[in-house]
């Protein structure tokens, strides 16, 4: 069945050129292909844009041999690629898309040259994941026909496209390359021109919490890792994703956002990330990272990963009484009484549940243990029914009888039991509290809407909610409330709620006259 690509999407009939030939042009280059175009390459290396698009040609084979193509399809496509030796060759482009170094000045020096060479109506797009697209346009004469299109690698199979509009982007340009990508069977997101678009801002508390819980010895990598994956919903943990991304590649774009953000301490790099880039530790591609993996390039060698700490058998408290709302923890009311234990509630005071020895099992707020006498501290969970793992943290105090019951209770649930160091806010909780900050932050400033935010956070880093979806269901004034005591605790600013949470906590209170 053929698409009917939209009246300001840029006709199938039209040039695709694409500068820039490694993995991430030959991407978008086939993107384009596959969708009808004719596709130009070009490449400032000699003879590198040929062997882009023989590389292109056996991309194409394998997917006729995986029956995804037919081949008289693939032989059309291939008779649309042209690579291209002179940047004059590009003269009859509508579209041209840039994948070439993360340098500025090189990007500079190249659209300045596009400039005399392709027609007016020409849109010219960067698909920069660091750089200001603003500042590629500024040495332009035209900025208003300048764009960004980021695509998520591999470019072929990841659906989300950013369609970052810089400070003179013309509305009509950023229009057409949205349709011309959802023409292309992506699911394009609208930004504006900010540091890390939308994925690389918002996404940066996933990797930054949990070396910070790491660096504070409140647990170890694989217990985290482990923690957010079972209880957070989370496909992989930080410390394994940066490890396949590369701690180079993403220590480089955690620094890039912080200091383009004037190094502001929401952005604050990992001190101990640092030292594994100085290391030459970067991950799978140097067969050691956080993790150890053996020998490059020989899966079979790969070392065997350290367990998460699960505590040991304990017995569960026979009843227990649950005091206040639980908030988004109430569901563990009715799985304690299926699990045959006898629960009272409690409407006034709380939330938390009080053990038999007098200990209380309260959900993460954002303080520590310490300040209480024996309060265990239990993680927020995706979905607490599905959760097949939950943090508990406890102070030195804290005493045995409490921390054991606590323990005792989640594995009656039929969870696995991490008890982790009194860190405040937790894993789960504290993470996802700084998502839905950034994000609420980049709605109000007018960055991306909520719906593109959403999108962009579930398809571009395969989170299980969007961290407006998440803010949703856990109430307006959760991440708030959690991030003030954070921040009361640790007061370096990293955790100061923003001004959009404020107002939404803000405006809870006058709905309920509080």
């Amino acid at each position: 069945m053929t698409k009917t690509a939209s009246a300001s999407a840029i006709a199938p009939s039209r040039t695709v050129a694409v500068v820039g030939t490694g993995t991430m042009g030959q991407g978008i280059a086939q993107v384009a292909l596959v969708a009808g175009h004719r596709v130009r390459l070009y490449d400032a290396v000699p003879d590198r844009a040929r062997e882009a698009a023989d590389a292109l040609a056996g991309r194409l084979d394998r997917l006729v041999d995986k029956g995804r193509m037919d081949a008289a399809d693939r032989d059309e496509a291939l008779a649309r690629l042209h690579p291209a030796a002179e940047l004059a060759e590009l003269a009859d482009a509508a579209l041209v898309v840039e994948a070439v170094l993360e340098q500025l000045p090189v990007k500079q020096e190249l659209f300045g040259a596009l400039e005399d060479v392709v027609g007016e109506e020409c849109l010219l797009a960067t698909n920069t994941s660091s750089l200001s697209v603003t500042a590629i346009a500024g040495a332009l004469r035209h900025p208003g026909r300048f764009v960004g299109l980021h695509f998520f690698n591999p470019a072929p199979l990841l659906p989300l496209v950013e369609v970052v509009s810089g400070f003179a982007t013309d509305a009509e340009t950023a229009t057409r390359a949205y349709e011309t990508a959802k023409a292309w069977g992506k699911t394009p997101v609208r930004c504006t021109d900010t540091p890390g678009f939308i994925v690389n801002r918002i996404a940066r508390p996933f990797y930054a919490e949990a070396f910070a819980i790491h660096e504070e010895r409140g647990a170890d990598p694989a217990t985290i890792d482990a923690v957010l994956r079972e209880s957070g919903g989370f496909k992989m943990g930080p410390f394994e994703l940066t490890d396949l991304i590369g701690q180079d590649v993403n220590e480089a774009v955690t620094r890039s956002v912080w200091e383009s953000f004037f190094q502001s301490p929401k952005f604050t790099p990992s001190l101990a990330q640092r030292r594994l880039v100085e290391s030459g530790l970067h991950g799978r591609k140097s067969g050691r990272g956080w993790y150890a993996y053996g020998t490059p390039g020989a899966p079979s060698q790969e070392a065997e990963r350290p367990a998460p700490h699960t505590a040991p058998p304990a017995k569960a408290p026979d009843a227990v009484t649950v005091v206040g709302d639980l908030g988004p923890a109430r569901e563990l009311v009715a799985m304690m009484t299926e699990a045959g234990i006898d629960v009272t509630s409690v409407n006034e005071g709380g939330p938390y549940i009080e053990l038999p020895g007098d200990g209380q099992l309260v959900p993460a707020d954002g303080k520590t243990s310490v300040e209480f006498a024996d309060v265990v501290y239990f993680d927020l969970a995706l979905d607490y029914r599905g959760a097949t793992r939950i943090a508990l943290s406890a102070s030195e105090d804290t005493s045995e009888r409490a921390v054991t019951e606590a323990v005792g209770l989640f594995q009656k649930l039929g969870k696995e039991v991490s008890v982790i160091g009194d860190v405040p806010g937790m894993i789960v909780a504290r993470t996802v509290a700084m998502l839905v900050d950034l994000a609420a932050d980049a709605v109000a400033k007018g960055v991306a809407t909520a719906e593109d935010i959403d999108t962009a956070m579930r398809l571009g880093v395969n989170y299980p909610l969007g961290p407006v979806e998440w803010n949703r269901r856990l109430g307006q004034d959760w991440a708030y409330d959690l991030l003030s005591a954070l921040h009361e605790r640790c007061p370096t600013g990293r955790y100061a709620p923003s001004l959009a949470l404020y107002r939404q906590a803000y405006a809870g209170e006058e709905e309920t006259g509080s």
